[in-house]
Order: C-alpha cells, then structure tokens, then sequence
C-alpha cells in the first residue's frame, strides 16, 4: 500500500520555499480555476497562462489574478502547471510552454497522459511532477473554502533538481490536498488505472447499464418514466451511500429483499465474459491502443465523437429524464 501525507507531514521548508516561486497555471476552467484560486489563498504566486481571446480572461483578472498568453506565462514563471483537456495540452506545449522550459524550472500536470504515451516529451533538465485531485474543480474549490481538502494523488516523473517531490508535495498543500490525503503513485498507474476506470466503469460501465436497464423495461412495456426512476434515478442513491460507507452501509441502508437480490443477480450481469472483456479495455489502456485512437480522432476531425454525442443526447433516456429532472426542487438546472 502506498504513502498517504497529510497536512502534518509535508515539510513546510518546501512550501515556504514554493511560496518564493512563480506558479503559472495554463488553463482557467473546471480545475484551473480551483487549483489557481486555492493556492493563491495558501499564500502562493499565482499568475494565470491562456489564449488570446480566451472567455476566461476577463473571469481570472476578475477574481484578481494578472493574465498572461500562455508562452508568456510559462517564460514568467517557475512552476508551469497545464490545465487544459488532454487533448489540446501537445499543440499548446510544442507552440508556448517548450520554448520557456528553461534548466531548474517545473512542468506539472493533473493527468498523466501525455507525458505517459510520449506526446509531451520534456527536457532533461527540468522537474515534472502530478498533482491530481481525485474530484472535479468545483468540489476542489469548494471542499478547500469549507477549510477541508479532496483527496490528491501525486507523482514524479523526472526530478533534475532533486526537490521535484518536494514541490510536487507543497503543491498538494497549497490546493488543500493534504488536508483529506495525499497518496503517492507513478505517472503509469495514475494514467492506466484512470482511463480504464473511466471506460469500464465509471462513464462506460455504468451508462451503459442503466442504458440497457432501462430499455429491458420499455421493451417490456413498461413506462419509460418509471423505468427512469428504477435504473437511472435512483443511482445517485445507491452510489451516494457506497460514497459515504462502502457497500456495507448501501447494503445496510437498503431493504433485505433488494440486498437479497443484490447477492443472487449481481453476477449473472457481471459475468466472467464481462470481466474478460474488462481485461481486454486494460490491455487497450496498457499498450497504447486507446491512446492512439483517441489521438487519431482528434487529428481527424472528430466525426465520429461528434456524430456519437449527438446521437446519445437524442435517445428515449435522455428526453424522459430531461422531463422528469424538472421534478427535482432540490437541484438548480444545469446550465
């Protein structure tokens, strides 16, 4: 089992030493904007790299940080932490961020995928290292104003300086990481275990589940409305209480008769031809075969993601909860 630091156990020499540095962080979106605001209140220096023209321009000077294009940014700067989606991060490191790598300085990320299948290759002679908070930016930004922290995982890639896990530590802090927990691991695992978890579980997996839920019941004759409430509604429950106390506490909180068909259904859905298939996803992740699509698809044009989107967005499950989601007093819509 790896390491796990909390606050008391980071070396408060690294982060005064980080409090010294210029942080630019590429990128003003989901994460950009909690990681650049938490450390800005940790008391680090923040100043802010993106596009001209970009939206969040105007949002980050706003919040009061100086905002910079990105390849002005990354020159300013001694730590340069990118945060933009996975896919644009090469064409932006190549264009803006490589030619301000000077010897000593950091490259960070909260994702490994481009350092881990090769399409940002940094220079030997600067440090680069991941913080990577387990949980979207707003819940990142929103757990540190409550004075409590998401847990991160972190890594060192390279270490010129020999300090890079240092930095790499004191980062965590400063965006309130090691407040819940800081674990550490490699780019390789980190990556791997994110892209399978992704694709067979967490969006795959699940969405496709209740998909064929709730489209067993349809076909059967069932209403569509019902058949949302059963299959799509109500995973927000269960995963809520898996969230909060592990199966134990989902399986306690429910009544025996579900929890009785839990044990006697469960496999006969995730059957060892399920799990075969899983291995195989992990292969994909493993080898580079999911990388490589993915990339392709985005040198390409996209058709097929963009054709795929709007297809899923007009099925039968997706109209039905649009309507019944207006039901839901307790949430604000999304926008």
């Amino acid at each position: 089992m790896a390491k796990i630091y909390h606050q008391k156990e980071i070396d408060m020499k690294s982060v005064d030493a980080l409090k010294k540095k210029t942080i630019a962080i590429i990128g003003y979106g989901s994460q950009g904007h909690a990681h650049a605001l938490n450390l800005k209140e940790s008391g680090f220096k923040v100043i802010i790299g993106l596009y001209a023209g970009a939206p969040s321009w105007a949002r980050a000077e706003k919040a009061g940080f100086k905002v910079y294009a990105a390849a002005e940014a990354a020159k300013a700067a001694d730590v340069v932490m990118i945060l933009i989606n996975d896919e644009k991060q090469a064409k932006l490191y190549r264009e803006s961020i490589a030619p301000a790598l000077t010897s000593g300085k950091a490259l960070a990320f909260a994702h490994g995928f481009n350092i881990h299948y090769l399409q940002i290759v940094p220079p030997k002679d600067v440090d680069v290292f991941m913080v990577a908070p387990k949980g979207p930016g707003h819940t990142v930004r929103s757990e540190y104003v409550e004075g409590k922290g998401v847990p991160c995982l972190f890594a060192v890639y390279q270490d010129f300086t020999g300090k890079a896990r240092e930095i790499a530590l004191a980062y965590a802090y400063g965006i309130g990481g090691a407040r819940a927990g800081v674990l550490e691991t490699t780019f390789e695992c980190e990556t791997e275990t994110d892209l399978f978890g992704e694709q067979a579980v967490l969006c795959g997996g699940v969405t496709a589940l209740m998909r064929a839920g709730f489209e067993t019941l349809v076909e059967a004759g069932y209403d569509p409305q019902n058949a949302y409430f059963e299959c799509v509604h109500e995973m927000k429950l269960i995963v809520d209480m898996i969230y909060r106390g592990g199966l134990s506490l989902m399986r306690y909180s429910i009544s025996d008769t579900a929890e009785y068909g839990d044990y006697m259904t469960g496999s006969r859905i995730i059957t060892d031809e399920t799990k075969k298939e899983m291995k195989k996803i992990l292969a994909e992740v493993q080898d580079g075969t999911f990388a490589s699509k993915w990339i392709a698809e985005n040198n390409n044009g996209r058709a097929f993601f963009q054709a795929t989107r709007r297809r899923e967005q007009k099925q039968l499950l997706e109209t039905v909860g649009a309507e019944l989601r207006k039901m839901y007093t307790w949430d604000k819509p999304v926008e």
